[in-house]
């Protein structure tokens, strides 16, 4: 990297730790990057302060339920409105619903991480969709998304179709809103509402320098939720407190940009209805200096997941893992549930305590953030994933099932792994390029075998109680 871009580059992650946010999700925040920017008393008055454009942003319909009304006031140097036509653009290796490029697939997939993009990708065009369900014109169904990038975004990005929940596993982010800045890094989560406009910039990490002196890179997962926007989940009999707490989901201060009458032309790109639609505009649309409402961005440090679990017996239902669900027509079903295996202790008596085996009516597609995860002893890295559609049988891998039954069950504590599960309630068709990657391992099923016959039906240990019902092998004609 040369050192003007290595100052750069510096002076970016400087303006990232440096920023400042308002706390809580869901909350009615308001913000003003210049005081008496914000009209108070009304929405829309005659005039809006500072010459500015009021503008809604509503991210529900109008007549939704309060409790499930999105929708924020951005008082802006130009409104949206104020650009050119939109013209089609090549969508790359980004793909939505209805996904019909391949069947649904009852095979247990795993792929390796994404490999290194080529020279100038920048987040859009980094962008690689394993795959999903539903349907985007409809407003159903979630993607799987991957992004791999070497290049800072000039453009702008929106995103009509959904809400996007980025996962970095590495480099870190530094994300541009209309609503203001934020700051994200492998271990937090970002959510940016549907419609928002943003621009991504690599802050990279501390060994990027030796690994890549080009700059910086980054990596990591994405959910498109096209579905009911993400909302924490009902805590029920747990209580008031527990999983992820409101007040720690950060949203931005207001920030703006403006070069008055002499604005370079900005590229802003839209996903509409699965394809790419571009346009030249000749300002800025981060040029938002004054906001107030609830359909924003957030985000979020999963290590401050408070973590419920047993201390009894047995492993718990992994939906207490559950950080955010975005609620289907059926109550308790979700679209999509995004949930987390954080730092925990294991305290279990006589528990198998690595998840147990298991078929769900839900599909599963996990990531892995960093170090390793504790039910799979190998194959399954950092920046890699794993998908097991509804009914397919999946669970511990061999070795990890022989060191958990054989373990001294002392208190344990679980913090050298960081994973993740997008859980959807539709199966996950695969795209094309998914099917047919290099990086898709083609031996995944191996991890289960080996798994031994251990049934001894005449044994002290397992033998029925001698006052249980009656059983025993089948006879065999």
């Amino acid at each position: 990297m040369s050192g003007d871009a290595r100052n750069g580059a510096t002076a970016l992650r400087k303006t990232a730790e440096a920023l400042t946010y308002l706390s809580g999700f869901g909350n009615e925040h308001s913000s003003e990057a210049v005081p008496g920017a914000l009209p108070h008393g009304r929405n829309s008055p005659q005039r809006v302060p500072l010459g500015l454009y009021a503008e809604q942003l509503s991210g529900s319909a109008f007549t939704e339920p309060r409790a499930h009304n999105r929708r924020s006031w951005l008082y802006r140097i130009r409104p949206s409105a104020a650009h050119p036509a939109f013209t089609r653009t090549d969508n790359g290796t980004l793909r939505s619903a209805p996904f019909t490029e391949s069947v649904p697939d009852p095979n247990r997939l795993r792929w390796n991480p994404l490999p290194e993009p080529a020279p100038g990708t920048d987040f859009l065009a980094g962008l690689w969709t394993l795959g999903g369900n539903g349907d985007v014109a409809q407003r159903t169904g979630m993607a799987v998304h991957l992004y791999h990038a070497n290049s800072s975004m000039r453009r702008v990005f929106s995103d009509a179709d959904g809400e996007l929940l980025i996962v970095p596993e590495h480099g870190g982010l530094l994300l541009r809103t209309e609503f203001g800045l934020l700051h994200v890094e492998p271990g937090h989560v970002a959510l940016i509402p549907r419609g928002v406009r943003f621009r991504v910039e690599l802050l990279g990490s501390a060994s990027d320098d030796a690994a890549d002196p080009a700059g910086p890179t980054a990596r990591g997962y994405v959910c498109e939720n096209y579905g009911a926007p993400f909302q924490l989940p009902d805590l029920g009999p747990i209580g008031a407190n527990g999983l992820a707490n409101p007040r720690d989901f950060r949203a931005p201060v207001a920030a703006y940009e403006d070069d008055g009458n002499t604005a370079a032309p900005v590229e802003v790109v839209n996903k509409f209805c699965g394809n790419l639609w571009t346009a030249m505009y000749d300002h800025s649309p981060l040029d938002v200096v004054a906001w107030h409402g609830n359909h924003v961005p957030y985000t979020y440090d999963l290590r401050l997941f408070n973590v419920i679990g047993t201390i009894s017996y047995d492993h718990p239902d992994p939906s207490i893992f559950t950080v955010l669900t975005s609620p289907s027509d059926t109550p308790g079903l979700a679209g999509v549930d995004f949930v987390v295996f954080a730092p925990r202790w294991l305290v279990g008596e006589d528990t198998f305590r690595p998840p147990y085996f298991h078929r769900n009516v839900m599909s599963e597609y996990m990531g892995l953030i960093e170090g390793a995860y504790d039910a799979k002893a190998e194959g399954f890295v950092p920046g890699g994933g794993s998908l097991h559609n509804m009914m397919s049988a999946h669970g511990p891998d061999r070795e990890t099932f022989e060191r958990a039954s054989a373990a001294e069950l002392r208190p344990q504590k679980v913090d050298d792994g960081l994973a993740f599960m997008f859980e959807t309630r539709w199966p996950v068709t695969a795209t094309a390029q998914a099917a047919r990657a290099e990086h898709l391992q083609t031996a995944y099923d191996d991890v289960w075998q080996g798994l031994q016959r251990h049934f001894r039906p005449v044994d002290g240990r397992l033998d029925r109680h001698p006052d249980g019902p009656p059983g025993g092998p089948l006879d065999r004609p």
